[in-house]
């Protein structure tokens, strides 16, 4: 794990995002109204947008541009996938080593976003930066890789820690291993282990017998 790692962030932020291309997109095609459940980085450099659609604004969409996830809870309503170049808001999050975990459409044009960043000066440089062009922030979590020492080693909890918080653990998982290894610099084969080892670990101590 490269040495940029040292401290990850992870940080929940709103922000008025007038230019989200998928917004603009969703209204060319005359759907108004749309509901933006998650947001996340694709392996290709675009952005994918989980928009919540009832059925009749799902038959607007052209078969070439849609792709449709499993129904969810909401009766009457779908999950379709879009791609879009990102915003300036989703650029300025990526350009920091940081990585979208997902995304949510609040209210009229705010949108709550979830990334990690690898140092705290990354996350002020988002800030900074989202603030100069205009953007209304408003930070509502911001926590950062603590190290608790004991069980596994520092590497194994950092690993772990990222895996928690990027959702890797979530159904449907919001990153994968081969993504997390790219951001970290550590290769997919090696990370896989480093997690593998680190489970049989908190595994053993969680069943070790304890004296009577």
């Amino acid at each position: 794990m490269t040495d940029i790692w040292a401290k990850p962030h992870h940080v929940i932020i709103e922000v008025e995002n007038k230019q989200c291309r998928i917004v603009k997109k969703c209204a060319r095609l005359g759907l108004r109204h749309i509901k933006v459940t998650d947001i996340r980085a694709s392996k290709t450099g675009s952005i994918k947008h989980l928009i919540e659609l009832s059925s009749d604004q799902v038959k607007k969409i052209p078969e070439n541009e849609k792709v449709v996830a499993p129904k969810g809870r909401n009766k009457g309503k779908q999950s379709v996938w879009f791609k879009s170049k990102g915003c300036e808001v989703c650029e300025t999050i990526l350009s920091r080593d940081a990585f979208l975990i997902s995304g949510k459409s609040i209210e009229n044009h705010t949108i709550m976003y979830s990334f990690i960043v690898p140092t705290f000066e990354a996350y002020r440089k988002i800030i900074t930066a989202l603030e100069k062009t205009g953007h209304k922030v408003i930070i509502l979590k911001k926590g950062s890789f603590e190290p608790k020492k004991g069980i596994i080693t520092e590497k194994q909890e950092k690993i772990f820690w990222l895996l928690l918080k990027g959702g890797f653990f979530d159904y449907p998982r919001k990153v994968g291993l081969k993504e997390l290894s790219t951001k970290i610099g550590v290769s997919p084969s090696s990370l896989s282990e480093m997690t593998r080892r680190g489970t049989r670990r908190l595994l053993e101590h969680y069943f070790e017998e304890k004296p009577s």
